[in-house]
């Protein structure tokens, strides 16, 4: 029985509804040379990679990704938090039951799992054909071949690998249907693999969102730090403590007129920047993201900045002897808390889904506008600080601050109200 990629579809989100989420079932896989100098595992000799075993991240994956149940096929007697450990294929259909009506993903233990995959799978419908794969690293199972599938992979001592369970699938019912576009995942079979795992997922971490700078200047530099904070005890929230404390400490040097002085501030205001990345990455990778995370990262930035405002402002009134520096800085200051204020309350506040808590200032994000104020509220303009800083004249980015931040509430303002008017169109009248 031959199958084709036309047979293999997106779930359908109509109708009768979103078909059950897939049931994972990893393959007890051994890395080969797991003894190799400098190699971490953990103590099922489970490769660790950025800080986290491969068993372990594909857990944590899977639940992310909203998969039912994850199991373990293995004769050692192993406890793993989040996993039901099985000892063979029959003791698994009778887990499962004679009527499966989730699909059955299959995977050996080194498989490196990653959200982009699992998630396009679980996505997927397979219920016209009995199975698809990519040859030595995964296998899925259509729920109606399932328990045949199970009768056969348990039959005969039970197949004992990956080859092994696509040998008799195979045998059984004849070549898969091959996974969608998109569907790559990486086996670490040896210890030589793990430099390009850890690519693979610390690329993953590079957000579509990031400015120009922040993407060629600032990710690659944050990436370097959390590959290696990452097989640490560090947390999330640790680093954002660390980029607030970072940030505070450079406000008071642009109190000066010096330009060393006022470089240095830059200097840590761009250091602050750079580490404020780490947190959010490090989160991603040991699946340690939280809301109150997500408030503390939010809030410890723009405090920063206001601090920041705040002493250029303090610092260029001192220098010439004048007040009207405070003003400007008050329109930065109050403009800034004000923006901040206003997308808290509207697009984090009520936001308690898994994903990221904020992700644009709209709550119905895709307009021209909100994209426009999306990209203004990225980071680049700390090289125009950096710059200014050089010469002494940091403080001159308050002309632009001072007229940018309120305008930027004002625009936050008219898309809250243009964005309530189309909400309310589309209500039903009662």
């Amino acid at each position: 029985m031959s199958s084709s990629l036309a047979d293999l579809a997106p779930h359908p989100d109509s109708g009768a509804g979103v078909l059950p989420a897939p049931i994972l079932v990893l393959v007890s896989t051994r890395i080969a040379s797991s003894n190799a100098a400098g190699f971490a595992t953990t103590d099922g000799q489970d490769a660790k990679i950025l800080g986290l075993g491969l068993v372990q991240r594909t857990v944590h994956a899977a639940r992310r990704a909203g998969y039912r149940w994850t199991f373990l096929l293995t004769p050692d007697d192993a406890t793993l938090p989040g996993v039901a450990t099985i000892p063979d294929w029959n003791r698994l259909r009778t887990a499962l039951g004679p009527r499966t009506v989730e699909p059955l993903l299959i995977a050996p233990t080194t498989i490196l799992a990653e959200l982009g995959w699992l998630e396009r799978l679980a996505r997927m419908r397979i219920e016209r054909v009995a199975w698809a794969a990519v040859p030595d690293r995964i296998l899925m199972l259509g729920a109606a071949a399932a328990p045949e599938a199970l009768l056969a992979l348990g039959a005969e001592g039970g197949a004992r690998d990956l080859t092994e369970v696509q040998g008799r699938l195979a045998r059984r019912f004849g070549s898969p249907a091959p996974m969608p576009d998109g569907v790559d995942p990486m086996v670490v079979a040896a210890p030589a693999d793990v430099p390009a795992a850890e690519r693979r997922l610390l690329r993953a971490l590079v957000k579509d969102t990031d400015g120009f700078m922040a993407r060629h200047v600032e990710r690659p530099i944050s990436l370097a730090i959390s590959r290696h904070l990452a097989s640490t005890s560090v947390t999330p929230n640790q680093m954002t403590l660390a980029s607030m404390v970072i940030g505070l400490a450079g406000a008071p040097l642009f109190l000066s007129e010096q330009w060393a002085w006022q470089t240095s501030g830059a200097l840590l205001f761009l250091a602050h920047s750079i580490l404020d990345g780490c947190d959010g990455e490090l989160a991603r990778l040991k699946f340690q993201e939280s809301r109150w995370g997500g408030v503390l990262d939010f809030w410890s930035d723009n405090i920063v900045h206001i601090a920041t405002f705040a002493c250029m402002a303090a610092g260029w009134s001192r220098a010439i002897g004048q007040g009207w520096p405070l003003l400007l800085g008050a329109g930065a200051v109050l403009g800034n808390a004000a923006s901040a204020g206003l997308v808290y309350w509207r697009a984090m506040r009520k936001k308690n889904d898994a994903g990221p808590l904020y992700t644009s200032v709209s709550t119905l994000p895709g307009s021209r506008l909100t994209r426009v104020l999306d990209a203004l509220s990225r980071r680049d303009f700390i090289y125009l600080v950096v710059a200014l800083a050089l010469f002494g004249k940091a403080n001159w980015f308050l002309l632009l601050a001072s007229l940018g931040a309120p305008t930027y509430f004002l625009l936050l303002v008219f898309l809250a109200i243009r964005e309530h008017a189309a909400k309310t169109s589309t209500q039903p009248n009662t």
